[in-house]
């Protein structure tokens, strides 16, 4: 179902479409809301048996872009994005035969024809690609992917990081038990906070520390709990949803990414402390949370909000796409009756349309700063008209942004808390919400570590 809204309209600070940015290969992979792998094949439409494979590579980016880019995106903004890119690398201005298509083509035809060596071409084709892709709106978000960087970011999504044993991290075997992974990460936690306190140690030593620590924080979160444990003996794939209860009715739950099995874990983790019977409250923390798979979302909410519920919209070139929950209440969740959602400035992609969902259904009261406001959903599209025998290239391109609660979009808006913590009366708000003192105590320990 299809329905048109209000036209967007993005703050002015994302709005100079042709600010240029640094040149970079390596465009941003973390906190993405990420569709899967999309093939579309497009054909060039121009038939000319001149033209190599180089004009041909940044012809079919041209292409996907028009037809696969959020915004609707005219020819002569794009071959400007084009023309902009060439200046930029040859130094000098460029003489063109018309501002489209074509005239691109005939652009990068002669600049390509008159470098010397395929190297030169290959390299002169992947910076204009870079660069054009750098610059669509919102700066950054999209680029030219190689195979590696894709594996590094389906791996970033996944919760995967190949380059990490977390057995090891805490000096464990892998037939270890619960109680012995947990002393052995304690003891790690000690001897690595001694480092970060420590005087007499660099700043280096110290953020050594600081990142050995949190990896060990990962482990002891991951290997503790034995759905997690068993997902990461299998797949190395990390916990991403951890539980811990703070006091006899108050279960904290932690959620710090939105990854293809964090919808699983949720189920697990919330079964898991169904047995005991005092817990009323739920404190939902989203803070720090870098997203992930949208594909995630239309069952992650289901269990908060009810089945086949509308969840929220996507917007893709003049167009709302409403998007319904396809699983329903999780049993283990409806018992409690006092929620609280904690977000900060670090929480972003699916993260912020989970918190705008939960707010404007009320599910519970939303606590924290204003989130960070990446409201971009990306994809990868694979390109035909390859330009090396050794590397393959994909295009990462933004493809729909997302719209909160009040149907406004989230880049570079962010999502409102209903309780902001930046407000010296922020307990006091939030008491005329929920008027118990023990709950308020443990919502600001959790904000205070």
């Amino acid at each position: 179902m299809k329905r048109l809204h209000q036209p967007i309209n993005l703050p002015n600070r994302i709005l100079n479409f042709f600010g240029w940015a640094i040149l970079i290969i390596a465009i941003v992979s973390v906190g993405l809301a990420i569709y899967k792998n999309v093939d579309f094949n497009t054909k060039d439409t121009i038939s000319d048996n001149n033209q190599d494979k180089y004009v041909e590579f940044l012809s079919e980016i041209y292409e996907k872009i028009q037809t696969n880019y959020w915004e609707i995106i005219s020819d002569e903004d794009l071959f400007n994005l084009y023309k902009l890119a060439a200046e930029k690398l040859e130094h000098k201005p460029e003489v063109t035969i018309a501002n489209d298509k074509i005239g691109m083509r005939s652009m990068m035809k002669q600049i390509i024809e008159s470098l010397e060596t395929d190297d030169l071409k290959k390299e002169f084709s992947i910076n204009v690609a870079t660069i054009v892709l750098y610059n669509l709106q919102p700066l950054g978000r999209s680029g030219l992917y190689n195979i590696q960087k894709e594996t590094e970011l389906w791996n970033n999504v996944k919760n995967i990081d190949p380059d990490t044993n977390l057995y090891d991290e805490i000096a464990v075997n892998e037939d270890a038990t619960t109680t012995e992974i947990e002393t052995a990460a304690k003891e790690k936690e000690v001897e690595l906070n001694k480092i970060i306190i420590d005087n007499s140690k660099s700043d280096e030593e110290k953020q050594t520390a600081q990142t050995k620590l949190a990896t060990v924080q990962r482990a002891q979160e991951t290997l503790t709990q034995t759905g997690a444990r068993e997902t990461y003996n299998k797949s190395r794939v990390e916990a991403t949803v951890y539980g811990e209860i703070l006091s006899d009715n108050i279960l904290h739950l932690k959620v710090k990414k939105m990854s293809p099995t964090s919808f699983t874990e949720l189920q697990q983790v919330a079964n898991e402390f169904d047995q005991y019977n005092s817990l009323d409250t739920l404190i939902l923390d989203l803070r720090g949370n870098i997203g992930g798979s949208i594909d995630l979302m239309p069952y992650f909410l289901g269990p908060f909000i009810g089945p086949n519920q509308y969840a929220y919209e996507t917007y893709h070139q003049g167009e709302y796409d409403p998007v319904k929950t396809k699983v329903g209440w999780l049993t283990s969740l409806l018992r409690y009756k006092k929620v609280i959602i904690l977000q900060d400035e670090l929480g972003q992609s699916s993260a912020e349309v989970m918190t705008a969902v939960l707010k404007k259904y009320n599910v519970g009261i939303l606590v924290g700063t204003n989130s960070r406001g990446w409201g971009t959903i990306e994809a990868v599209y694979d390109i035909d008209n390859q330009i090396s025998d050794n590397e393959t290239y994909k295009m990462f391109l933004v493809h729909s942004i997302t719209l909160r609660d009040d149907n406004q979009p989230i880049e570079g808006r962010g999502v409102d808390p209903l309780v902001n913590i930046k407000d010296e009366d922020w307990e006091d708000q939030l008491y005329s919400y929920i008027s118990q003192r023990d709950i308020i105590n443990k919502v600001k320990q959790l904000i205070m570590q």
